[in-house]
């Protein structure tokens, strides 16, 4: 009954991201309106976070009224691109292929450009509390979601270009990321234009780095990559957790970017042989599954609260444990999870799944990147070990 239940879901996300041609809005892409820009104050700091929190926070969709485009998200396509790869190991459908190649060839067209190799930042300025970037400006985070969807899409197609993209974009890693160094490794930045200290954005670079090492064998990038894990782990809390990170103001605990930490881990692990860091994966996986899920399913943005109910987390979940080779295993809570959230979170008219759910007024906005691209990602995983399971019986 779950399977058929999460088939038609995901049918339903499908349709609906195929009928908006993956163009959409962006709970952070509030600088994009047209009006705000007329009114000149996108020069003020101030102004700039304050408008952009106006829209996350607001359950109600300003966007069209304030004239704010649907648009590509680069990470968005990317998670696309990985999950209609997902899809077509599972059944290899001409529709699955044909959205494989528009999509890698969209983030081909998308690039950031001036930088040392290939990369991607969002379609938006974003001004957070730490600092401001510019749109298109890159980061580890978007470069290392698209240059893995590529190289998926390069093991389907066979495509050079997507496989050279992908190794171009660990010169952007290497040379124009900024490094802290710490008393072990050190901590990539998240932009070249910043310092900050954010474990899952350094360990995204890392699990890139070491994805691509399998491919080309070029000893310097896992050297690397395991000198930004080495800093990480050892950030580790003795319970498991991990902080955001080292600004006074990241000192919380959420669950996907746990999710995100386990996942570059282990993905190095795989690549690079080494198995070092066992320990701290055992543990962080048991702080994971034992503080971010109720019994009934719901999904929990932070360690110590409930609220919001964040969409990220329910599909992170999925990936994460696809990626440890722990799904099978956790596929009671798994199912749990994914009902509770088709349940609660999913529109059951348009398929569209909501962005967070709120002790008072939730946000239901269909947010491309944020909810649908996450969503049909974590199907595709979800997909993707129930077709290993059958071939295995």
């Amino acid at each position: 009954m779950a399977n058929s239940m999460f088939q038609q879901s995901f049918e339903k996300l499908k349709n609906y991201c195929e009928a908006e041609g993956f163009k959409g809005w962006d709970p952070y892409d509030g600088l994009n309106s047209k009006f705000f820009k007329a009114l000149r104050l996108n020069k003020v700091p101030f102004f700039r976070l304050a408008w952009i929190q106006l829209f996350k926070r607001n359950p109600i969709n300003l966007r069209n009224l304030l004239l704010v485009p649907k648009e590509y998200n680069p990470k968005g396509l990317g998670l696309f691109l990985t999950g209609y790869c997902n899809l077509y190991q599972t059944e290899k459908k001409d529709e699955y292929l044909q959205k494989i190649e528009f999509l890698a060839d969209k983030l081909l067209e998308l690039q950031s450009e001036g930088y040392s190799g290939s990369c991607w930042g969002y379609n938006f300025d974003w001004q957070s509390r730490a600092f401001f970037l510019p749109k298109k400006t890159p980061t580890v985070v978007a470069t290392s979601f698209i240059s893995y969807a590529l190289l998926d899409a390069y093991d389907i197609t066979k495509d050079e270009r997507y496989l050279q993209t992908a190794i171009s974009s660990t010169n952007f890693i290497l040379n124009d990321l900024n490094r802290t160094e710490k008393k072990e490794g050190f901590i990539f930045s998240y932009s070249p234009y910043d310092n900050t200290r954010v474990y899952n954005a350094s360990l995204l670079g890392s699990k890139l780095l070491s994805r691509v090492y399998s491919y080309i064998k070029d000893e310097t990038l896992i050297k690397v990559a395991r000198e930004s894990v080495l800093a990480c782990v050892n950030a580790q809390r003795e319970d498991g957790a991990w902080i955001y990170g080292e600004l006074e103001i990241q000192n919380w605990v959420d669950s996907f970017h746990t999710g995100y930490n386990l996942e570059c881990i282990y993905e190095y692990q795989k690549y690079s042989g080494d198995t070092f860091f066992n320990t701290i994966i055992e543990k962080g996986l048991d702080y994971y599954l034992n503080n971010f899920f109720l019994e009934d399913g719901t999904p929990k943005y932070y360690d110590n609260k409930t609220y919001p109910i964040d969409i990220h987390a329910p599909s992170q979940l999925i990936a994460t444990l696809y990626r440890l080779y722990a799904l099978q295993e956790n596929k009671e809570l798994v199912d749990r999870v994914l009902a509770w959230t088709i349940d609660h979170m999913q529109d059951p008219k348009e398929g569209y799944f909501y962005y967070q759910l709120k002790q008072t007024k939730s946000s239901k906005i269909p947010y491309m990147r944020w909810a649908q691209a996450w969503m049909f990602y974590a199907f595709s995983f979800y997909f993707l070990e129930k077709n290993h399971e059958k071939q295995h019986c």
